[in-house]
């Protein structure tokens, strides 16, 4: 070796060598989740999401941790709850339950046969002292 090249071990055929491991043989079992966010939608379901009729609904449940909630839709039209993914959220402020929503609709994966809220925004907190609204920083809003 030469006096400017670093110490380094070469590696040939009979060299002991650790292979390394990849972040996804640990998680090879795990199956990606179908929902589309954001991120992974394709421009022509935004398009379509964004050319759509805007509807109301109050908020279920919401989870910070989990990245997701549902929404009840005020209209009638459907008993089942709408899903929201944390990326499609819309505005300052976490939602909490009981704050109505407006939300656009496209379909969600895999079968395309149920829906998921795009554009969420809150039009309306619900202000009844239990629970206090924050932003995404964690900082308290001022009612």
């Amino acid at each position: 070796m030469s006096a400017d090249t670093p110490n380094q071990t070469p590696v040939t055929k009979s060299s002991p060598v650790t292979p390394t491991i990849s972040p996804t043989s640990e998680h090879k079992f795990l199956v990606p989740s179908p929902m589309v966010t954001r991120r992974t939608r394709t421009y022509s379901a935004s398009r379509r999401a964004t050319e759509g009729p805007v509807h109301q609904g109050v908020c279920q449940f919401f989870s910070c941790s989990q990245g997701h909630g549902f929404i009840k839709p005020t209209d009638g039209s459907s008993d089942d709850l709408i899903f929201m993914h944390i990326s499609d959220i819309e505005g300052d402020y976490v939602p909490l339950y009981g704050d109505i929503l407006s939300y656009k609709l496209t379909r969600s994966p895999p079968k395309m046969e149920k829906f998921q809220a795009v554009e969420v925004r809150i039009v309306t907190m619900c202000i009844d002292g239990k629970d206090q609204h924050v932003r995404w920083d964690g900082t308290p809003a001022k009612h």
